[in-house]
């Protein structure tokens, strides 16, 4: 083998080497790069939704065969980015995902949570992400459909979507109010308005506008600037990202990206959310 051939083979080798030893490196930066892991219910259009392709940017569900989007899925694709963490977001039924918190399946939940002393106790909130007021839905021909005020709601048969401040804090307030059992679902919530199996419902005014995009039939009750309305805190309408009790790091982080957005930001992107939903197509 002459001298020529032995440098060209030398030269070969020292190539694969240096390939092997970047792929190597690259397949170990992936390995040590963080994860951020999102838990939602991906059922709570505009907030969360299923959907069957990745059309907007919408994210895949950890080992789900779906994608998930909406407001919140935007949210956390900004808060993994600020964070330069790959994103994870998980599907998990409502009433567990302060579970799934505790028990570190997930890192943090963001799913349209609003931040209730009651929830505080178990674990622990960000600043707001959003500002969501409460409203009434009725169908177009109710006998509801003029009303002004709570007080005109009197004798209503009614429902909402369980372990929410909409069924716990609001619909009690109705005089001689009919109180069906709480829905799981927010969409559940909404077929059984469309059904008239209920009179209205009570829910928060981006909930409100993805339902009358599909449900053309329905019409928004706002009592928000009248004296008539729902007494409420505003816990009830600061809309939250949970963490683990205790997890202040983590908790920092993401405060420290919201810092960058202000309730025009917030607007501006649930609106956003709202005109791609599946539904309204």
């Amino acid at each position: 083998m002459n001298k020529k051939v032995v440098a060209i083979s030398i030269a070969i080798v020292a190539i694969v080497a240096i390939a092997i030893i970047l792929i190597l490196g690259n397949k170990t930066e992936e390995k040590n790069r963080k994860v951020l892991r999102v838990g939602m219910e991906c059922a709570y259009a505009p907030y969360n939704w299923l959907q069957t392709n990745d059309s907007n940017g919408a994210v895949p569900i950890k080992d789900g065969i779906n994608y998930a989007y909406g407001y919140d899925v935007m949210m956390a694709k900004k808060i993994a980015e600020e964070l330069d963490c790959d994103l994870e977001i998980y599907q998990i039924d409502w009433d567990s995902l302060p579970l799934a918190l505790e028990s570190n399946k997930i890192d943090c939940v963001i799913a349209g949570q609003s931040i209730t002393s009651e929830r505080l106790e178990t674990v622990d909130f960000t600043t707001p992400y959003y500002y969501a007021s409460i409203v009434t839905l009725t169908n177009s021909d109710s006998k509801y459909t003029n009303a002004k005020g709570v007080s005109d709601l009197e004798g209503a048969t009614c429902t909402s979507q369980i372990n929410t401040c909409w069924y716990d804090t609001c619909l009690p307030q109705i005089k001689n109010a009919n109180i069906l059992p709480a829905m799981d679902t927010a969409p559940n919530m909404l077929v059984a308005l469309n059904s008239k199996t209920v009179d209205l419902v009570v829910t928060d005014m981006p909930t409100a506008m993805a339902a009358i995009q599909v449900y053309p039939n329905m019409k928004i009750l706002d009592f928000t600037n009248n004296n008539n309305n729902f007494e409420i805190s505003d816990e009830e309408i600061n809309i939250g990202i949970s963490v683990k009790k205790g997890n202040s790091e983590l908790l920092e982080k993401i405060n420290n990206v919201l810092k960058k957005y202000n309730a025009q930001d917030y607007e501006k992107m649930m609106n956003e959310a709202i005109k791609v939903q599946p539904l309204s197509k």
